[in-house]
This record gives structure tokens, sequence and C-alpha cells, in this order.
């Protein structure tokens, strides 16, 4: 049976029915999200390492629960808790204690956890647990040392092609980006998120805030981020969750909502390394 093109009560009804009955909900708690993620990024010092370690333990909490929790063999719910509380304790040594040689505490949680994760999922959950934690990382350093407009900028990439994906593939359709793994992804989309990456870095370049490299980072963090959404998607379908918690009313998890922020912090990690990544403003 074909829906009507717009359902009795005009725009009002559209928005209570069909593909944008969550429209509501998830507009005004990506807003709240948004407002506490800027809040975050201003901050510096313990503050902004505290915050981080806030956002990375509730992932752990989430990863926790989706490779052993949620499984029949393990009943206890104190085992992401403390999986929690640990993960985020080691972030904030990691960005505290001097030199590179913190990162190898990277291995605690994943040592921590292993015997708590199904046999199944143990790979996964190594895999992750460094992507998370790395992920927390990048974005202190990232933060401390390019400092807060470049970082807005790559935040602002990963948002608008979220955004963008979400309404281009909701309205337009078509074709699926990977639909073995993450069915409603489009490639319309994913494209839109694209072109939106490389629009912002336009504007950057325009107004000489960056030079012409921007061009092409900007689009490859917008990459880099839908490929932490497919990731975080493979996981979910692997271990038949719909999403990583319900900590987030319209949006999930935590790690529904930052899976696409980690995969660009990473590869902007990277770039920095390399002394690639842009800096705005510099």
């Amino acid at each position: 049976m074909r829906v009507p093109d717009t359902p009795p009560g005009g725009l009002r009804g559209k928005l209570k029915s069909g593909q944008w009955a969550d429209l509501r909900t998830r507009f005004g708690w990506g807003a709240l999200l948004l407002l506490l993620g800027v809040l975050l990024l201003v901050s510096s010092g313990m503050w902004l390492h505290f915050g981080v370690a806030i956002v990375v333990g509730l992932m752990m909490w989430e990863l926790a629960r989706l490779t052993g929790w949620r499984h029949p063999e393990f009943h206890s719910p104190r085992h992401p808790v403390l999986i929690a509380v640990l993960s985020a304790l080691v972030l904030i040594a990691m960005v505290e204690l001097p030199g590179d040689w913190p990162l190898i505490l990277i291995l605690v949680p994943i040592l921590a956890g292993l015997p708590g994760t199904h046999s199944h999922e143990r790979r996964a959950y190594i895999a992750f647990t460094a992507t998370i934690l790395g992920a927390g990382y990048a974005l202190v350093v990232l933060r401390e040392v390019m400092g807060l407009p470049t970082v807005l900028w790559i935040v602002a990439t990963v948002v608008q092609s979220d955004v963008l994906g979400y309404f281009v593939g909701r309205k337009l359709g078509g074709p699926r980006f990977w639909p073995s793994i993450s069915p409603k992804k489009t490639w319309s989309g994913t494209l839109a998120g694209w072109v939106g990456a490389l629009v912002l870095s336009g504007i950057l370049y325009a107004f000489g805030c960056a030079g012409p490299g921007i061009l092409l980072i900007g689009p490859l963090l917008a990459i880099a981020g839908q490929f932490g959404d497919i990731a975080e998607s493979w996981l979910k379908r692997r271990v038949s969750a719909k999403d990583s918690s319900d900590l987030i009313p319209g949006h999930g998890g935590v790690m529904d909502r930052f899976d696409a922020m980690a995969g660009a912090l990473l590869l902007a990690l990277v770039l920095m390394l390399f002394h690639i990544l842009p800096e705005i403003g510099g």
C-alpha cells in the first residue's frame, strides 16, 4: 500500500508519522549534545581531560555490555561498570603522564575486560577498546596541540556529514552504501556528507583560514567518520543489537553518537603526526 505524500494534518502530521517520526526527539537531544560538546571543547586542562574520560567511560560501558554482559552466561552488571571506571582512569593517565609511553596503558582495560567478554567477540572488544581510548587520547592531543579552531573544524566536518547523510539519505533514498552491514546508509547520504565536507573546507580556504590541502583532508575526515559509523554498525549487527544502549533518547547510545567522531579523530591524529593536518587559522 502506498503511503500518502502528505499525511493528514499537514507538516505536523508528517513529523508525527513515517520516516520523520523521530525528528523532534533527535533534534532536541542533538542540540543538547552539541551544546555539551562545545562546552567540552572550549574547556582545557583537567576539565577537558575529565570530560573526555567520562565520554570514554560511557562508551566502554556500552562496549562491555555489547560484547559480554548481553550474553546469557554473563549476568553481573558490575563488569561493564568496572570496565567503564577503569577505562576513564586510564584515559586520564594517558593524557596526564608525560611522553608517549602511557599509550601502552590501553592494554589495561583490554586485559581486564577479556575474561568477561564472549569468546566470539574478543577480537572486536580488543579493536574497539583501542579505538575508543585512542580517539579520546586523540581529541585531547589535537585540542592542546592544534588548537580549538582545528578541532572545531574536525567536529563540524563529522557533524555535517552525519546530518546531511540523515536528511539527504531519507529524502532521496536510492542504492544502499553497504546493505549487509548498515542497511539504512545510502549512497545519496554518503555522497552528501563528502560534498558537505568539501564545501566547509572550501569556505575555510576561501577566507584564508587554511591552505589548499584542506580541500582534500576535509572529505577524507568525513570518509573516516563514515567508516567509524559503519564499524559500529557491524558490531551491533554481529551481537544483534539495534543501538549501543538507550542512554540518549532518539539517538541510542554514546557509541552511536561518537562512532563517526572516533574514526575522524584517529585519522586526524595520524595526519598531525605526519604534519599533514591543516591548522585552522594558523
